[in-house]
């Protein structure tokens, strides 16, 4: 196919700048950074190799020589941002300190919206991913179980937050785009949901909304998701 390479590659075993030619005048930090500038505030949409370039003041030809496809920004702008992973000294309680790697992580994408639509496991083993993963081992060093298992239950916890981060961030991007409240269009929803149930066409509906009718604490709901993932890798004595 024109434009790529016969064989994939890995960008970190690339050199940092291709070709021969002066002192590379941008480093893959730089790139980096430019590309998480954009997409930060625009949008992961607007990251481009020319708006990358036009950030970095210069020319979109010889960014290639830095980044040879789009792929490859995406993948460094991945790495970036698990920089941000700040580790500390493990506690010994491997599901406290797994309960923090979560919510840390969940944090870090509310700053940086665009990252759930670039989780990938393709992105997992760069410089800074790494140094997550390794932190994550260290963090379960207490836990008894193979590492082929450790890494099974980090894999479903990054599923489970990023997942619910995701439906966050689509749930409070429609509320943005309607021309009523959240609480207006739920308290529609519940009444029209009320009359449908009231037919009495959904008795274990109306079973289950009898039980709990109260709104649904999404914190609650978050930490009892990450509590269950957790028990499935509990030792069982």
């Amino acid at each position: 196919m024109t434009g790529r390479t016969a064989v994939p590659e890995v960008i970190w075993a690339r050199p940092e700048r291709a070709g021969r030619g002066p002192r590379a005048a941008h480093s893959r930090a730089d790139i980096a950074a430019a590309a998480v500038r954009i997409a930060d505030v625009d949008g992961l949409d607007a990251v481009s190799m020319r708006h990358v370039a036009t950030e970095l003041g210069c020319g979109t030809m010889s960014l290639y020589n830095y980044v040879p496809r789009k792929e490859n920004l995406y993948e460094l702008m991945v790495d970036a941002i698990s920089g941000e992973h700040e580790p500390w000294e493990p506690t010994g309680d491997w599901r406290a300190d797994m309960l923090r790697v979560a919510h840390q992580t969940r944090a870090l994408m509310h700053r940086h919206p665009w990252l759930p639509r670039l989780m990938s496991p393709v992105y997992g083993f760069s410089p800074n991913a790494l140094r997550y993963l390794e932190h994550c081992l260290v963090c379960l060093d207490p836990l008894d179980a193979s590492y082929g298992t450790k890494m099974e239950l980090i894999a479903m916890l990054n599923g489970v937050v990023t997942t619910y981060v995701g439906n966050e961030l689509a749930t409070a991007e429609r509320t943005r785009s309607l021309p009523w409240s959240a609480e207006q269009e739920q308290a529609m929803r519940i009444a029209y949901l009320g009359s449908r149930i009231a037919t009495g066409a959904y008795p274990r509906m109306a079973a289950a909304f009898t039980q709990d009718a109260g709104p649904i604490d999404l914190e609650a709901v978050f930490e009892r998701a990450l509590g269950r993932v957790l028990d499935a890798f509990e030792p069982k004595g």
